[in-house]
């Protein structure tokens, strides 16, 4: 392999993990996001006739009252569903695992591109004293 294929290779290798760090943090930003929607539910937990600042976009928030503990939640395809408190904490709970789970096969991922890297650089440097070094 000589020093031009060498370079390209390494150019894939770089855009690769370039996208791999890209999806690593856009789990890590959703995981953070879950886990602060996950705490606020706590804070309503029993908070029934309170009044509580709701959230009404990025960093508006409105006074309200909370009639209800029930939560009308978005599980997908434009479908909501009634859950308890509790109940959304699980299903928040099972995204997280989910998010964990993908963030560790991106991680597999980087370590087999530097393996792959490392594997290169030994052949190439090989070859390389195998043509300054001949028997």
């Amino acid at each position: 392999m000589n020093r031009e294929e060498l370079e390209k290779k390494f150019k894939v290798f770089e855009k690769e993990i370039i996208q791999i760090n890209e999806q690593v943090s856009v789990v890590e930003q959703a995981t953070i996001d879950l886990e602060k929607i996950s705490l606020g539910l706590d804070e309503i937990a029993g908070k029934k006739d309170s009044e509580i600042l709701a959230p009404m976009g990025r960093g508006i928030f409105v006074k309200t009252k909370l009639i209800s503990e029930e939560l009308t939640v978005d599980i997908g395809g434009g479908n909501f569903v009634t859950k308890t408190v509790p109940e959304t904490k699980e299903m928040l709970d099972e995204q997280i695992k989910k998010l964990n789970s993908m963030k560790k096969e991106l991680e597999k991922e980087l370590e087999k591109i530097e393996e792959e890297i490392t594997k290169v650089m030994g052949e190439h440097e090989e070859n390389k004293f195998k043509h300054n070094h001949p028997h």
